[in-house]
């Protein structure tokens, strides 16, 4: 059995396709101490720069098959979003009593506040992430 299938397209190169058991297989033996990911890859015919990219898949949406459903991956480093600010920039974030949401900006001596209402808070942090990109 091949670890791989060719899909053949008429006047083009073959591109190989690789299951999801055999590039489980290959990371998993890049992992072990001591082994280059290179001679994994010379000795799978594979080009290392593909394997390291299997290798960054796997350790960002984790293990293919421990999943409940395949089909759907989840990325692991979209569920932490960290902020940074510059020293002379003061963020605050209140709530006041009317339960909206108040953020407060100040940088060279300019000062903005945007108030939105706590009932739109997802909506608030969606526009907040885009804001401080």
């Amino acid at each position: 059995m091949h670890p791989y299938e060719l899909s053949a397209q008429e006047g083009r190169r073959q591109r190989r396709q690789f299951s999801i058991e055999f590039k489980t297989e290959v990371v998993a033996s890049c992992q072990q101490r001591g082994v280059s990911v290179a001679a994994v890859a010379r000795a799978h015919d594979l080009h290392p720069n593909l394997l390291r990219k299997w290798i960054q898949e796997h350790e960002r949406f984790g293990d293919p098959e421990s999943a409940p459903m395949p089909a759907v991956r989840r990325d692991v480093a979209a569920q932490f979003i960290p902020l940074q600010r510059a020293q002379s920039e003061a963020v605050q974030i209140t709530a006041v009593v009317r339960e909206d949401i108040a953020i407060e900006f100040e940088h060279n001596g300019l000062k903005a506040t945007i108030r939105w209402p706590m009932a739109q808070s997802e909506q608030c942090a969606t526009w907040l992430r885009a804001v401080m990109r």
